[in-house]
């Protein structure tokens, strides 16, 4: 998470999804991290699945190891190649694409294939995004947002903002100087308390 990013609720979300984890190395006194052991301790060899937020630390110190996260094994990847349009991305994971990006920060293997099957993904998707933003009455807009994961949802709106913009534009309502909202809605209110004061 960069910096500027720190607060966003997005990235929260997001380094908060769970890796697969075996721990490495014995840490005592966490037992109580594997539900399945009445250990007070956790011991090498079982297997948790961490938050990102906590499983990077750990994997940089080398008290972890990490496994591909589910969504980005090699099923899914091979799924996302025949048909990436066809995938409900927000039911296998609303932050597909973010998580994949902090996937790629971690010692993991087919870290090259997931990035390459992310792209691939987006680019054939983006298309089918930008065409429905474009062409999709608002009542459909819930329908076609339902499969697309968080960022294809803002591009979404982008898009469907943009054409929105460009029929101002086209009706020539985008260079009329009018009131502002927030003017009309303070004399709506002046009115209001106007007419209960009488």
């Amino acid at each position: 998470v960069r910096a500027n990013e720190y607060f966003s609720l997005d990235n929260i979300l997001t380094s908060n999804e769970r890796v697969p984890c075996k721990v490495e190395l014995l840490i005592p006194k966490l037992g109580l991290l594997d539900s399945s052991s009445k250990d007070k301790d956790l011991k090498p060899g079982v297997k948790l699945d961490l938050p990102f937020w906590l499983a990077a630390p750990l994997l940089s110190r080398h008290i972890v190891s990490a496994d591909v996260p589910k969504v980005y094994r090699e099923t899914y990847r091979e799924i996302l190649s025949a048909d990436a349009v066809a995938v409900d991305l927000h039911h296998l994971q609303p932050q597909f694409y973010l998580f994949g990006l902090l996937i790629q920060r971690l010692p993991i293997a087919d870290v090259e294939s997931i990035n390459r099957t992310m792209v691939e993904a987006f680019q054939s998707r983006f298309r089918h995004i930008m065409d429905c933003s474009q062409g999709s009455p608002r009542e459909d807009a819930l329908d076609v947002t339902s499969r697309m994961d968080l960022t294809e949802r803002a591009l979404f709106v982008l898009g469907h903002k943009a054409l929105e913009d460009l029929q101002h534009w086209q009706r020539r309502q985008s260079h009329r100087i009018g009131m502002a909202a927030m003017v009309i809605n303070h004399r709506k209110r002046k009115r209001a308390t106007l007419a209960d004061s009488t």
